[in-house]
């Protein structure tokens, strides 16, 4: 099967899923469904088989290309996400969380200091589900913003509060897409890589627009932000924004902080608008929205190896101690060795270079990874060049997918429960790790062999 055949074939089985209904994949939203209540074997199934031919066409895509031009494939992929938005969400159940805090704000409730518990009998609260019931939001103050007027639009209406966060997080990723063909559209071969990397990616619908995650929204913002850095306050402005959604993704902020290094001018506009905006939101949001996002941070995955050199150290060391903080920085040392690896193989010192190893070296070391954190680093690589990083990332959504099939803890068959206790807390970690690794080692000799590469001879006289 090529690999096109390969990306519509998972793009189909996604859309399939949702138009299934409710499911072991889909939370039910009361809205309209055609009730076929399928079985939860039979939806796992679908979803494990969207994402294995879903790896397969975006490798095959990225190592022999693609028979259809990069224009029709920003049409497909911009097509498929409109039609993933108004279906139910599938995959986890974070669109639950984020539209109990859009109710929250409409109701008068602090969503960052109260969870889904603490509105007993809410139409929409009440549909969070365990073990994030009692958690307060972790997302940034426009993200909130975002949610709470979907939850003005949607009032006491589920269905229709999630169909405005769909619809938003849709758009954000088509204009992410439009973004990236725009940038890219004067180099053929870059175009179809940046189409293949994220417009027409399966993987990506099936994480970020079927998912309907809040880092899409941070993604759109980031790449504005690179391609607007010409203009340092609207970049700043830009870049504050994608901040105030998600943390996380101010790691591409040091990209173009890099780049105006020697233009500290332009650099002091840039950041102090980046700053100005961040600082506003969370004054208006209250000193209260830290709180979650630091307790948090110090999280670790189950399917990230830190989970399982956490286990090591606890078996041998003794469980008394959780060893966070150790692994925090030995994470932070692990990013920068990878960072610096990578800038030594890759060429390019710009922005986009720099945002797209920083991402890229990020999602492989974080303590605490899940399928739709890669999507900042595929944005990203999609803007730089091409090398074999790309496969690499590539593989990393492939198994981080598989590990979380599905993100959720509700109506999952006990029969099934391998697909959580060995996939994700066994198989992942260690494939991970072997590929962390392996990219940190092909980095090692690519830049090896770029220094020992002979020179072309100067001209002569």
């Amino acid at each position: 099967m090529s690999a096109s055949l390969c990306t519509a074939a998972s793009v189909l089985l996604t859309i399939v899923i949702g138009l299934l209904g409710p499911s072991a994949v889909v939370p039910d939203l009361g809205g309209p469904s055609l009730g076929l209540a399928p079985g939860p074997h039979l939806v796992i199934g679908l979803a494990a088989a969207a994402i294995v031919l879903g790896g397969l066409g975006l490798l095959g895509g990225l190592a022999y290309g693609s028979r259809l031009p990069p224009r029709l494939l920003v049409v497909i992929g911009c097509t498929a996400a409109a039609v993933l938005a108004l279906l139910p969400p599938s995959g986890s159940a974070d669109h639950l969380n984020y539209a109990a805090y859009g109710r929250m704000v409409a109701l008068g409730v602090d969503p960052y200091t109260h969870g889904a518990a603490d509105l007993p009998g809410d139409p929409i609260a009440g549909a969070v589900e365990e073990p994030w019931r009692e958690e307060a939001s972790v997302y940034g103050p426009v993200a909130t913003a975002v949610q709470a007027l979907a939850g003005w639009v949607g009032g006491g209406s589920l269905w229709l509060t999630v169909l405005v966060l769909a619809l938003v997080n849709a758009a954000a990723f088509i204009a992410t897409g439009l973004l990236l063909d725009r940038f890219t559209r004067d180099d053929p071969a870059r175009r179809l890589r940046a189409a293949l990397l994220w417009t027409a990616n399966p993987l990506l619908l099936y994480q970020l627009v079927a998912g309907m995650h809040v880092d899409t929204l941070a993604i759109a913002c980031m790449v504005a932000a690179l391609l607007a850095r010409s203009r340092p306050a609207g970049s700043g402005l830009l870049l504050g924004l994608g901040v105030a959604v998600k943390l996380n993704a101010g790691i591409v902020a040091l990209g173009p902080a890099w780049e105006l290094r020697r233009r500290p001018g332009r650099l002091a506009v840039m950041a102090g608008v980046a700053l100005a905006v961040v600082v506003a939101g969370y004054t208006l949001a209250g000193l209260a929205a830290l709180e979650p996002v630091s307790r948090t941070s110090k999280a670790i995955s189950h399917a990230s190896f830190w989970k399982t050199f956490q286990g090591m150290l606890q078996a041998v060391v003794g469980e008394g101690s959780a060893y966070r903080g150790e692994i925090q920085v030995a994470s932070l040392l692990v990013l920068a060795l990878l960072a610096w690896a990578l800038f030594r193989a890759l060429p390019g010192r710009d922005a986009l270079a720099v945002a797209a190893v920083l991402s890229v070296a990020y999602v492989f070391a974080t303590p605490y990874i899940l399928p739709w954190y890669d999507g900042l680093a595929f944005a990203m690589v999609a803007m730089a060049g091409a090398s074999l990083v790309d496969r690499f990332l590539a593989g990393h959504l492939v198994i981080l997918s598989l590990a979380y099939l599905p993100a959720r803890v509700e109506m999952q068959p006990a029969d099934l429960e391998w697909l959580r206790t060995v996939v994700r807390q066994q198989v992942a970690p260690w494939a991970l790790l072997a590929l962390t690794l392996a990219l940190a080692g092909w980095a090692w000799t690519a830049a090896a062999r770029a220094r020992t590469r002979p020179q072309p001879a100067a001209p002569q006289r």
